[in-house]
């Protein structure tokens, strides 16, 4: 069943979140939309052999997203349609997530003699102990996971809600780009998916737990792999926009003019040393306070490997600068490492683009679920 029908039908008092879990092969494009830009990535696979069939992302407007949260349906459909056309991929069916921020997961035991159909309905009977809203205001899924470690009865389900509101504005922005949401994701599991595309980057023998650490323009999210799998993901405001007030604050420089400078350069000669050098070591210290929320709060006390992502992580230097403070091998994220490209891909723009294109990759990748 598609999102369209499942976001507007209801199944008691619920909407159904549309296919965080379910999985159907079909070709997806996949739509990443952050606080600052639109990112849409095609994927087609031959064997285990992926490549890039077309990929674009389109700068928003201000305040077309506040905090994760869509504001501005039409202004983000309209980049979601520059940005497909830009890309020039002929998909028509899209798979976008939510912010983790945004998604409740619980995971559960029950009985597993329970059929599909019995086990949704506990599930939606019981919903309200596991989810803090009103009922009549939640989107949700679930999926088995395995065994419980309780009983041999028992099965583990993993359970994700969050408000209707969150699915239904970027479905809207899909909608008006002229597409169709196929599937709804979240954005921690697409940054698990996309994980084993990093796997060429990652030198060494035993690599076991990696910090993966997105650096967005307003939200920081390190998510930690173990042995592949998410075990912990935390969330924190801070990135990149913080360099581009520093500029504006030091050159008094527009927005705009701040952003150009930042990614063109033509900034005055101090800018290194009194901009860009204290906002690197603003960024090794959020890594750093990050990763000890992690230790304080599990059994790990270090890491094998950190990798940064999103478009902060391309700062000169900064890959360094980690890895010399913290004392932990670091890589700039590149999940096309080991793709080939189609004849629509720049390659050169790609490269540079690459570490904010995680989640558009993990997104891309539903079409071969």
């Amino acid at each position: 069943m598609s999102l369209r029908a499942q976001v507007r039908e209801t199944e008691g008092d619920f909407v159904v979140l549309g296919s965080l879990f379910k999985k159907k092969n079909k070709a997806l494009l996949g739509v990443d939309i952050s606080s600052t830009s639109v990112k849409v990535l095609e994927l087609s696979r031959q064997g285990e052999r992926y490549q890039v069939e077309a990929y674009a992302t389109v700068a928003l407007p201000p305040n077309a997203v506040v905090e994760q949260g869509i504001n501005n349906e039409e202004a983000v459909g309209d980049a979601i349609r520059q940005a497909v056309v830009r890309s020039r991929s002929n998909a028509k069916n899209v798979a976008l997530a939510v912010a983790g921020s945004a998604v409740i997961t619980k995971t559960i035991d029950m009985s597993a003699g329970l059929s599909d159909d019995d086990m949704d309905f506990q599930i939606r009977t019981e919903a309200d102990q596991y989810i803090p809203y009103p009922l009549e205001e939640v989107a949700l899924d679930w999926e088995v996971t395995g065994p419980s470690d309780k009983s041999p009865d028992m099965v583990s389900v993993l359970l994700a809600a969050c408000r209707s509101e969150t699915v239904e504005r970027r479905k809207d922005s899909v909608e008006i780009a002229g597409f169709e949401v196929s599937k709804v994701d979240v954005e921690a599991f697409c940054t698990e998916r996309a994980f084993s595309l990093l796997d060429a980057q990652l030198e060494g023998e035993e690599i076991e737990t990696v910090a993966v650490i997105d650096i967005g323009a307003t939200m920081t999210t390190l998510s930690v792999m173990h042995e592949g799998k998410s075990i912990y993901t935390r969330e924190q405001l801070f990135g990149g926009s913080q360099l581009t007030e520093d500029i504006m604050r030091r050159y008094g420089l527009s927005e705009e003019d701040a952003n150009r400078a930042k990614l063109e350069g033509g900034v005055p000669d101090d800018y290194e040393s009194e901009v860009l050098g204290p906002f690197r070591e603003a960024v090794v210290q959020q890594v750093s306070r990050s990763l000890q929320f992690f230790y304080s709060s599990s059994q790990f006390n270090d890491v094998d490997y950190i990798v940064l992502a999103g478009g902060t992580s391309s700062i000169p230097g900064l890959e360094e600068q980690v890895q010399s403070a913290l004392g932990t091998p670091t890589v700039v994220a590149n999940p096309f490492i080991s793709m080939t490209l189609s004849q629509r891909v720049n390659a050169t723009w790609l490269a540079n683009d690459a570490p904010s294109l995680l989640i558009a990759a993990g997104l891309a990748m539903r079409s071969f679920d």
